[in-house]
């Protein structure tokens, strides 16, 4: 049997990572509806998490920024996630006059039991894959998401129209 070629194989990845894409967003979806939040709550909690994880809490204007919004449509996110339990508001210590977006103890509990048992399929999924392969695959992966942040970030620093679309 003939190896895939280099393109085929690059090709077989981008698929994969679209794949990766659309079904995350489903898994998004069930879970806000699980919790009846609208797509983009779940798309603030998301990024809330990712950023207090990394040690960067968000503050609502980060939030905007995070997910290409205005700040009047994140107050209404934020009012809805505070509303729901998922997210509280706290004080930066470092400047008392912002205030941080964080995880609050029910909603830290309620993505846990939804999303536990999707970390634990990764795991069984991956548990016979030699950490050397995990090592590169994780480069690979984390090579991907910064070359979709760029492709983004230099389309919408162009101004550019949609590709095939009006002038």
């Amino acid at each position: 049997m003939q190896q895939p070629g280099r393109d085929e194989l690059i090709r077989s990845i981008a698929d994969s990572v679209q794949r990766i894409g659309l079904a995350s967003e489903r898994i998004g979806h069930v879970f806000a509806e699980s919790q009846n939040l609208h797509p983009t709550d779940f798309r603030a909690l998301s990024a809330i998490f990712r950023a207090e994880r990394a040690g960067e809490p968000l503050t609502a204007r980060g939030l905007a920024t995070a997910l290409q919004l205005s700040p009047a449509a994140i107050t209404y996110v934020v009012e809805r996630l505070v509303a729901s339990g998922h997210v509280r508001r706290d004080n930066d210590p470092a400047d008392r006059r912002r205030v941080l977006l964080r995880f609050d103890d029910p909603g830290r509990q309620v993505a846990g039991a939804f999303f536990g048992p999707l970390g634990l399929a990764h795991t069984e999924a991956l548990a016979g894959t030699p950490d050397d392969e995990l090592a590169v695959a994780g480069r690979i992966m984390a090579s991907i998401v910064e070359t979709l942040d760029s492709f983004e970030g230099r389309f919408r620093a162009t101004d550019a129209p949609a590709v095939g679309g009006p002038a």
